[in-house]
């Protein structure tokens, strides 16, 4: 019993450690698809961040647009899904 025991909180430890070390991977996928949206849109990338929109994982995306004649940026935020 006690055996199982053991097996049983290593399980459940080294699940916990995994999902401690997911989320900067998913910031990372954030982070490319942020830049591929400023790159298409012409802008800077602001912010990208992991969150979680109708219980399906998603990417917010911050973008600082260029103004017209010399007006300042213009924030443009985007939502899509991760992966």
């Amino acid at each position: 019993m006690k055996t199982l025991r053991r097996l049983f909180c290593s399980a459940v430890l080294a699940s916990c450690m995994a999902s401690l070390l997911a989320p900067p991977a998913f910031a990372a996928d954030c982070y490319a698809i942020g830049q591929q949206i400023a790159a298409q849109n012409g802008g800077t990338l602001a912010k990208a961040s992991s969150s979680t929109q109708g219980g399906r994982p998603v990417c917010v995306i911050v973008v600082l647009v260029p103004g017209r004649d010399g007006e300042r940026p213009r924030r443009a935020e985007f939502v899509v899904p991760q992966g």
